[in-house]
């Protein structure tokens, strides 16, 4: 079974060695600074997208003048607020070293980190976790998730979490919504609604921008139809619902969040659509929704993160929910300019800062990951033409190597791993592109999100007659586990196998791990033993070899030798006993 998954580092001088030392003398939220003297002064760049976000950004700027010591102002704190026409510009902003830090969507998180070497400083904890539900919200009337071809569409964002990649990936999975892969999603979109407003996607498709309110000007620094920006007034969550509040738009995708702002009386208007053509109150949306996945997070350039993450802490010591001087100034409240969610989203609880070392797949999540590389969401580029296979032994990646000399179509790449389980996790990392797996392996990783594109054909007597011999056959191809035994072993049958010596194919292997303990195998061995096979074969056989295991099962295994040199009971051909073949020359020694 063959498996798919759908800027080098300047280090700055610290200009200020800033330390903030928590305490409880003062009803458990006592800080006490102690900053050497300062080096030079460093300005903090935020990027903000709107009138009201540069407001609050200001504000901020000084708050933190009024409640740090000077000198740890001029050092390390002091905060300026550039003003972009876009969240796409402030990306290419902070590429360019003209800023700093940003918050973004999940979906514009990973574009940023992938597309433009960006990296994730910190990301945005709620009240239920870091995660959002994406749900669909429209009027009380008689709507369906199934009836949505034709209608009018409100999104948050074009390739935001709740607003595009969810509910499409969920549209997608049911049929609701045909994508011939030939061209961009977006196209497929715009002729899938009759219009929409889908911020951000003007330069993809125009016509998901038909809906969009936002002021249109040959200038583009004050352009904000259709961007991602407050100025558009349809933009992000909140935005999608004052779409849908308008009557421009039949249904807005939004994340669970939004649903905060809709009180009182105003929650009658709204029902959500649930998965299995329903309808619910929008208080439902934990049973009722599309999806689920990660919130936003801050980004910044690789080379700036450690001043951005010290004056993230120093922000959400002070001005966060439980900040010493909350009351000056809330990094999560944005009531007081006339806009929400500006900066930060005002659901935030907290900010969890990230270290170093954690991969974009790591903040944003593998089932995440794989949902965007899915939908297209990293566009076109050399890499995407290069197949990346995941090989998993010497010889194995030798033959792919022969493999790649031989081809003349797409360039094709080997990747070295060390078992098909670490292929699995390559795969989910966007490492590798596809590998072999057996039957037990390809279950494993149809759990972690992955997809079959092919399987193993091994002649016609695999496949009913019905059916003939033929490659797309709905029913898969069928093997047999056996068990062998020398010939001059007349004593050897099935039950009667206490204390003698095993040979397996590998862990997780059909036939050499996980079917033979379903049989009696020895008198000690009946129905009520464990249900681990591993733990089955340890208590009946003396000593063995089940590559990927150890203890007694790894005694009779040899390891590599030459260049395969392994050490004994390696889950890949460099051990000379792995798999079907290894197993049965154990046997002719």
């Amino acid at each position: 079974m063959i498996l798919v998954d759908s800027e080098g580092e300047k280090r700055h001088t610290p200009l200020f060695s800033f330390r903030i030392y928590w305490n409880h003398r003062v009803e458990g939220h006592g800080w006490t600074v102690h900053p050497p003297l300062p080096m030079a002064a460093k300005k903090i760049r935020w990027c903000t997208v709107s009138t009201p976000e540069q407001k609050k950004c200001a504000e901020l700027a000084k708050a933190l003048v009024a409640v740090l010591p000077p000198a740890a102002v001029t050092a390390f704190a002091r905060l300026s607020c550039i003003r972009a026409s876009s969240t796409a510009e402030c990306i290419n902003r902070i590429k360019a070293n003209r800023g700093d830090l940003v918050s973004l969507d999940a979906g514009e998180v990973y574009s940023a980190v992938k597309q433009f070497d960006l990296v994730t400083i910190a990301k945005e904890i709620y009240s239920e976790g870091s995660c959002i539900l994406s749900v669909a919200v429209v009027r009380n009337s008689s709507l369906t998730i199934r009836s949505l071809r034709g209608l009018r569409s409100c999104h948050s964002g074009v390739r935001w979490t709740a607003g595009w990649s969810l509910p499409l990936g969920f549209l997608l999975s049911r049929n609701y919504l045909s994508w011939s892969k030939e061209h961009p999603l977006t196209q497929d979109v715009s002729g899938f609604f009759n219009a929409s407003c889908c911020p951000g996607a003007a330069a993809m498709s125009p016509a998901l921008c038909s809906l969009c309110q936002g002021q249109k000007s040959y200038n583009p620094q004050k352009n904000y139809h259709c961007e991602t920006s407050h100025s558009e007034p349809f933009y992000n969550n909140q935005g999608a619902l004052r779409c849908l509040r308008s009557g421009e738009g039949d249904v807005a995708f939004v994340d669970h969040l939004a649903l905060e702002s809709i009180e009182g009386s105003d929650s009658d208007m709204f029902r959500l659509l649930c998965p299995d053509g329903t309808q619910a109150p929008i208080s439902h949306y934990r049973s009722c929704n599309l999806g689920r996945g990660p919130g936003g997070g801050v980004v910044s350039r690789n080379n700036f993160r450690k001043i951005a993450r010290k004056f993230l802490m120093t922000a959400q010591l002070m001005f966060g929910r439980q900040g010493r001087d909350r009351q000056r100034f809330q990094l999560f409240n944005s009531s007081g300019f006339e806009e929400r969610d500006l900066l930060f989203r005002d659901s935030t609880h907290k900010l969890a800062l990230l270290p170093d070392d954690m991969d974009v797949s790591q903040v944003l999540g593998l089932d995440y990951v794989a949902l965007l590389k899915g939908l297209g969401h990293e566009g076109s580029s050399l890499e995407d033409s290069v197949m990346r296979w995941c090989c998993i032994s010497h010889a194995e990646q030798k033959k792919c190597e022969q493999w790649a000399l031989s081809i003349k179509s797409e360039p094709l790449v080997c990747v070295r791993a060390a078992s098909m389980r670490d292929c699995i996790e390559k795969i989910k990392r966007d490492e590798v592109d596809a590998v072999s797996l057996d039957a037990t392996h390809s279950y494993i990783a149809g759990k972690c999100g992955l997809v079959p594109v092919v399987t193993e054909y091994y002649g016609s007597h695999c496949v009913p007659e019905e059916r003939g011999a033929h490659f797309e056959a709905d029913v898969l191809p069928s093997l047999v586990g056996v068990a062998v035994a020398k010939c001059s072993n007349k004593n050897v049958i099935m039950g009667n196998l206490e204390d003698r010596r095993s040979c397996h194919g590998y862990m997780y292997s059909p036939a050499g791990w996980l079917l033979p303990h379903r049989h009696t195998l020895s008198l000690t061995h009946n129905s009520s033993s464990s249900c681990d096979p591993t733990q089955v074969y340890n208590e009946v056989f003396w000593k063995g070899c089940l590559p990927g295991s150890e203890g007694n099962l790894c005694k009779v295994c040899m390891g590599g030798i030459g260049e395969a040199a392994s050490k004994r009971c390696t889950d890949n051909h460099n051990e000379r006993y792995y798999g079907n073949m290894g197993a049965l020359s154990v046997m002719t020694r």
